[in-house]
């Protein structure tokens, strides 16, 4: 009883602190001169159902991402100056969002980027808010729009991050601002060579993190290949000795010649644990391998990426950040409806997420013992049990998914934006119940137990890009202590074998993390966590588990996944504020997404999506409803690389067929703006 009061107060507390900070423009700062000459002023809020409150509790609170450690990034420069590598110049640069000192926020950090604790030691990680905050410019002013997604560029800034590091550790007078300035905040470093130890640290982690995650397609803004990214991790802690020996032993160049003789590979994996290498263990095995030290390899970028494409798979399949609200109300979420929203899958979606955006893995191998999470993760046969020990929040996982549900669409400001023609969108709710509504129902906002219901299309249905879909089921990996476990999926139970598919092997690991009491706990609290957890995912969750609705091939025993070859039709309130569209934001504007694919054989004269257009910039095209196109500098998209391709989804067009397979008109130009003035209206 005693214990179960003091859970009850701990609870109570926490409510009323995630009220302190109630800062009036929720941390929000004008900016001049940004990012493509961009200026604006304070960014004003629409009514999304968050207080002021709530909305700095989302940007500020820790989820368990361990991206490096707090006083490094604090301390740190940008590669090519003295401007301290966090100034707001520089997180614009890479489309984040500035922030002023708030209370939960005191060094002033970009939304979304937050301190984080873990194992005593202080570190700078990513929130959800970080891709899932969104903001559009029209004329100097700005809206900053919670839950939409984000402009950023992750990749650009990862690459940064590196060079940033690298230069700090072999230039001198860098260096030495470098340590003065970590030394001096009194934080987790008071010796110049701890600072130092660390740096290099860092700066291996987030090289091997790149060099990893290389791929051939620029993700530019506004998107990323979460699943790829977080493939890898997971990879990365599940492989185990015999397995990297083995592939190393088997690597050959062009020419059919051994990269490595047995010698090199001892060398390269000597005091490797044998049972997880996990990411400290591949820093060192991609140092030995580019070592040109007596006995090395010394292997070449292209030898040293034939390597990592033995390992790990290549994450060139970049998609949209997808908006969060209804995400808690869905029942299947990601883009191809990948994991159900019922029971525990939010908490398992979501360990997966911090898994792929730097949440520290201290993950062991051990003599069997009484473990839960072995049992539950399929390994309460085997001689070893990876334990999951990790840095990852459970506890603030589900608190910020049940904040979620209480987050709405935007809806479209009139006063900033400009007036819809209601006469007009009469008309296009005419055509958007013909055209549109099969697929995206139309949601009621202010419905508190509406359920959105995913519909699926298979890839032949849609003929969208096919590559996430295709990578989320085929890319694969070895299983390291999980071979011979058993997963279950939509045709019953399955065995891993040692080359399994990764999406079986998340679910294992996920499975293994909620499973494990946080660590950074005392054990009673840990416990009482851990069970009110599992309580609230029982019954708080109105989510039931359901088949998935739509158009799709059904899971056979010869290819059980391939319900996942397909995209899922999400809900269109709010779209306005999503630019740019499908699934791999290969299309820029609503308008564009109503136009058809130019083909070789279409006439000259016509409308149609644009081939290559620029991303970036956040000024907003009220008309066409989407960000200004060209003419500033931005990235160029070209939809012509797989990943990047804008075509399929043409129903407006008329070369799409409907799910009930009518072939419906193309709509003509009149048509067009009618639907956009409808769709401002959702």
């Amino acid at each position: 009883m005693t214990a179960l009061l003091v859970l009850c107060a701990i609870l109570f507390s926490g409510k009323i602190y995630q009220h302190w900070d109630n800062d009036p423009d929720r941390g929000a700062i004008a900016l001049a001169q940004g990012a493509y000459n961009e200026s604006y002023n304070t960014p004003r809020y629409l009514d999304q159902g968050w207080s002021n409150a709530q909305s700095l509790w989302f940007y500020n609170t820790t989820q368990g991402s361990n991206l490096m450690p707090y006083d490094l990034f604090m301390a740190l420069e940008q590669s090519h100056s003295n401007a301290l590598f966090r100034s707001n110049a520089n997180i614009d640069r890479y489309r984040y969002l500035p922030q002023k000192p708030t209370f939960f926020n005191p060094d002033g950090l970009p939304v979304g980027f937050v301190k984080d604790t873990y194992q005593g030691r202080a570190y700078i990680g990513y929130t959800c808010a970080a891709c899932h905050t969104g903001q559009i410019n029209v004329k100097g002013q700005a809206i900053r729009i919670d839950g939409a997604p984000a402009m950023a560029n992750m990749r650009g800034f990862m690459l940064s991050l590196e060079q940033a590091l690298n230069t700090t550790l072999t230039q001198a007078a860098k260096r030495q601002r470098f340590i003065t300035r970590v030394t001096q905040r009194k934080g987790d470093y008071s010796k110049p060579q701890h600072v130092i130890a660390d740096l290099e640290k860092t700066y291996q982690s987030i090289m091997l993190y790149n060099s990893i995650n290389n791929t051939n397609v620029d993700y530019g803004y506004a998107r990323l290949d979460a699943f790829g990214l977080i493939y890898n991790r997971v990879l990365q802690h599940v492989i185990n000795l015999k397995q990297v020996r083995n592939l190393f032993l088997r690597a050959i160049d062009d020419d059919g010649n051994r990269l490595l003789t047995s010698a090199q590979v001892d060398l390269v994996l000597r005091d490797i644990d044998a049972t997880i290498i996990g990411s400290r263990g591949f820093a060192k095995v991609f140092n030995r391998l580019k070592s040109s030290e007596t006995g090395y390899p010394n292997l070449t970028a292209a030898q040293l990426l034939r390597i990592r494409n033995m390992i790990f798979n290549e994450p060139d399949a970049p998609v949209s950040y997808p908006f969060l609200w209804d995400i808690t109300h869905s029942d299947y979420v990601q883009w191809n409806g990948l994991a159900s929203n019922a029971g525990v899958g939010p908490l398992g979606r979501n360990a997966g997420e911090v898994i792929g955006v730097f949440g520290t893995l201290d993950w062991t191998a051990q003599e069997p013992s009484l473990s839960l999470s072995a049992r539950i993760s399929g390994q309460s046969k085997k001689q070893k049990h990876v334990t999951f020990t990790s840095s990852i929040n459970l506890v603030n996982l589900e608190r910020i998914e049940n904040h979620l549900q209480k987050l709405k669409s935007p809806l479209w400001p009139e006063a900033i934006l400009g007036q819809i023609d209601r006469q007009k969108a009469a008309h296009g709710e005419l055509i958007y119940e013909e055209y549109c509504q099969s697929c995206h129902e139309i949601v009621d906002r202010d419905n508190w137990d509406r359920i959105i219901i995913a519909k699926m299309a298979s890839l032949d249905a849609v003929g969208t890009d096919p590559a996430m879909a295709i990578n989320s089921v085929s890319y694969t990996g070895k299983s390291g202590n999980f071979k011979y476990t058993v997963q279950n999926q939509s045709i019953g139970d399955l065995y891993l074998e040692e080359e399994a598919p990764v999406a079986m092997i998340l679910t294992s690991v996920t499975r293994g993390v909620v499973a494990t009491p946080d660590p950074d706990k005392w054990w009673v609290r840990r416990w009482l966590d851990w069970l009110y957890l599992m309580a609230a995912s029982a019954f708080k969750n109105n989510i039931q588990a359901t088949v998935k609705a739509g158009s799709y091939q059904p899971d056979t025993t010869a290819q059980p996944f391939n319900s996942l070859l397909a995209y899922k039709a999400r809900s269109l309130n709010g779209i306005w504020a999503t630019a740019p569209y499908l699934h791999n934001g290969s299309v820029p504007t609503l308008y564009d997404l109503l136009l058809p694919k130019k083909r070789p054989n279409d006439p000259s004269d016509g409308e149609y999506r644009p081939d290559a257009f620029e991303v970036g910039a956040r000024e907003f095209d009220t008309q066409r409803v989407g960000f200004i196109q060209q003419g500033f500098g931005g990235f160029v998209f070209d939809t012509r690389k797989r990943g990047n391709w804008n075509s399929g989804h043409e129903y407006a067009a008329g070369r799409t067929p409907q799910p009930n397979g009518r072939q419906l008109a193309p709509l003509t130009q009149q048509q067009r703006w009618e639907l956009i003035e409808y769709l401002k209206t959702l």
